[in-house]
C-alpha cells in the first residue's frame, strides 16, 4: 500500500502540480481584486435623480396590468433615460420593466437606447461604443440570462470603463474596469476554471472543478501522509537531517509538513463549495421561506396603495431609488438617495416610518409557524456569522432564532423591516467548512488587518513552494 501511495502522489501530483501554483497564485490576486460586479453602491451611483412629477402611473395599476398571482420579490422605481420606470422581478417570472409614464411594457432595448441609458450616467454621448452580444469573459454568469442579449457601452475613459445594459429592462446590470479585467484574467478566471466557453456551460463546469479539486485532495493527502511518514525527529537521518531529501525534493518534504495541512483544507473547502453530495448538503424549501416572508411582511396579494399624490410629494427630495415594500402589513417606500442610510416612508401618508424592534419581535413568530422563538438579538457589530470583507452587510441587524429541526436563524433590517436572510445549522456549519478553511476569514482576523492579509500571505507562500518544487521535480521525473 505505502508503494502504491508513492506512485499515485508522485503521477497525480504530476498531472496537477501546475494548476495547484496557478490556484496559489491566483488566489492571492483575489484577495485584493474581486471578479468584476456592479455593487449596490456602484448602482446607485449611476441613478438618476427621480423626476415624481412625470410619474402618471400608481404602482398598484402596475402591478395588477401585469396580472401576478402574487406580490413580486422586487419592486422598485428609477429613471431610464430621462424616464421614470418601475423594474419589477415576479415571483415565477422573468424580470419586467413598465414605464411610469404611460404604463407600457418595454419590451425591448436597443443599442441606441443603450447608448441614451449609459450617456446620461457618463455625460457625454459621443465617446460611447455600444457592441450588442449574448455573453462575454465578464457576463457569463447565469444571472445574466434574463438580460441578455446584453448591450456592452465602452464608455472610452481614462479608467477603460464598460457597463452592460439590459436589452429587456434598460438597466445597467455590470460594470468593469481595464484594472480589474487584466488582474482577473491571472486572478479569479484562473483560480475559478471561469473561462468562457466552459462557464457558460454549468453542467459541465461545476463537474471539471469537482473533479480537479478532487484529485487535488487526494494528492494532498497523500503527500500529507508520506510527508509524516518519511520525517524523523528523534532518530535522524546521516547528517541529522529529519529529511532522507535533497535539493528540490527537500524542499517539496519540509514545505508540505509546513503547509500541508492548509493545502488540504483549502481543497476539501474549495471542493465542497460546488455543492458535492455531502450528508449535511440540503436544499432550501423556498415554498416555506415564502410563505414566512409574507407572512410576516402581511401581504402576499399583487398590490401596492400609494397614491399619485404622496408620489409627487416625493419630487423635493434627492432620491435615486424607490422600493415599495409592504412591512409588517403596511405599504411602505424605501427611498435611497446619496446617503447611506434609507428613508423609510409611509406609502399612504408620505410620513416618515422608523420600526421599533418590539413590534418586529412581536411579528417575528409569522416567519415560523410551525416553530418556537427562541431568542431574539441586535446586532450592532459584526459578528462570526453576520459579516463581510467589504461593508456590505447592514448594520444594525435583527437575528431572530428559532427552535426548528433546521436551527434556524433570520436576520431583518430594523430599519426597513424587510427580511435579509435565512441561515440554516447547516449554512453555519458551511460558514465554517468553506468560508473559515477556504479564505480564513476569522473575525480575529478580520478586525486587524493586516493580520490576515499576514497569515494569508505566509500560508499561500508555503502553498506555493509545494507546487514550484512539484513542478521542478515532475519536470525532472519527466524528462528522465
Amino acid at each position: 500500500m505505502l508503494r502504491w501511495l508513492i506512485v499515485g502522489h508522485r503521477w497525480l501530483g504530476i498531472a496537477t502540480c501546475l494548476l495547484f501554483a496557478l490556484w496559489f497564485l491566483s488566489g492571492l490576486v483575489m484577495m485584493y481584486v474581486a471578479f468584476p460586479a456592479l455593487r449596490a453602491e456602484e448602482r446607485l451611483s449611476m441613478q438618476e435623480r427621480i423626476d415624481w412629477s412625470r410619474v402618471a402611473i400608481a404602482p398598484e395599476r402596475v402591478l395588477h396590468g401585469l396580472a401576478l398571482a402574487s406580490f413580486p420579490r422586487e419592486f422598485r422605481l428609477e429613471m431610464m433615460a430621462g424616464e421614470p420606470v418601475y423594474r419589477v422581478q415576479p415571483v415565477d417570472a422573468p424580470r419586467v420593466a413598465v414605464s411610469a409614464v404611460d404604463g407600457r411594457i418595454i419590451q425591448k432595448v436597443d443599442a441606441a437606447e443603450a447608448r441614451a441609458v449609459v450617456s446620461r450616467v457618463a455625460g457625454r454621448a459621443d465617446a460611447l461604443t455600444v457592441t450588442t452580444l449574448e455573453r462575454d469573459q465578464w457576463s457569463v454568469a447565469q444571472n445574466f440570462n434574463q438580460h441578455r442579449p446584453l448591450h456592452r457601452v465602452a464608455l472610452n475613459d481614462s479608467l477603460g470603463t464598460q457597463l452592460y445594459v439590459s436589452s429587456r429592462t434598460g438597466e445597467i446590470v455590470l460594470d468593469t474596469h481595464s484594472r480589474e479585467r487584466a488582474w482577473n484574467w491571472i486572478g479569479a478566471v484562473l483560480h475559478w476554471l471561469y473561462f468562457r466557453d466552459l462557464r457558460s456551460q454549468p453542467a459541465l463546469w461545476s463537474q471539471v472543478v469537482l473533479w480537479t479539486s478532487g484529485v487535488g485532495i487526494v494528492v494532498a493527502s497523500t503527500g500529507l501522509w508520506l510527508g509524516i511518514d518519511r520525517l524523523r525527529l528523534r532518530r535522524r537521518y546521516r547528517g541529522r537531517d529529519v529529511t532522507p531529501y535533497r535539493g528540490w525534493m527537500a524542499w517539496h518534504h519540509i514545505a508540505g509538513l509546513v503547509g500541508g495541512v492548509f493545502l488540504l483544507t483549502w481543497i476539501f473547502s474549495g471542493w465542497l463549495s460546488m455543492g458535492p453530495p455531502v450528508p449535511w448538503a440540503r436544499d432550501f424549501d423556498f415554498q416555506r421561506m415564502s410563505a414566512g416572508n409574507a407572512a410576516f411582511l402581511g401581504n402576499e396579494q399583487p398590490d401596492f396603495p400609494a397614491p399619485l399624490h404622496v408620489l409627487h410629494s416625493l419630487n423635493r427630495r434627492d432620491v435615486r431609488e424607490a422600493a415599495f415594500v409592504w412591512s409588517l402589513g403596511h405599504p411602505m417606500l424605501v427611498l435611497r438617495t446619496r446617503a447611506a442610510e434609507p428613508l423609510v416612508l409611509d406609502a399612504l401618508a408620505g410620513s416618515p416610518h422608523q420600526f421599533d424592534d418590539a413590534s418586529l419581535t412581536a411579528a417575528a413568530p409569522r416567519l415560523l409557524s410551525d416553530a418556537r422563538l427562541v431568542t431574539t438579538q441586535r446586532l450592532e457589530h459584526e459578528d462570526a456569522y453576520w459579516y463581510s470583507r467589504r461593508g456590505e452587510r447592514p448594520l444594525p441587524v435583527l437575528r431572530f432564532i428559532f427552535n426548528d429541526p433546521d436551527r434556524t436563524w433570520i436576520h431583518v433590517d430594523p430599519r426597513t423591516g424587510q427580511v435579509l436572510n435565512w441561515m440554516r445549522h447547516t449554512d453555519r456549519m458551511d460558514r465554517w467548512l468553506f468560508n473559515a478553511l477556504h479564505s480564513l476569514d476569522f473575525r480575529l482576523l478580520l478586525a486587524h488587518r493586516p493580520a490576515w492579509d499576514v497569515v494569508m500571505w505566509l500560508l499561500s507562500f508555503a502553498g506555493i513552494v509545494i507546487s514550484i518544487t512539484s513542478v521542478v521535480i515532475g519536470w525532472r521525473r519527466l524528462r528522465a
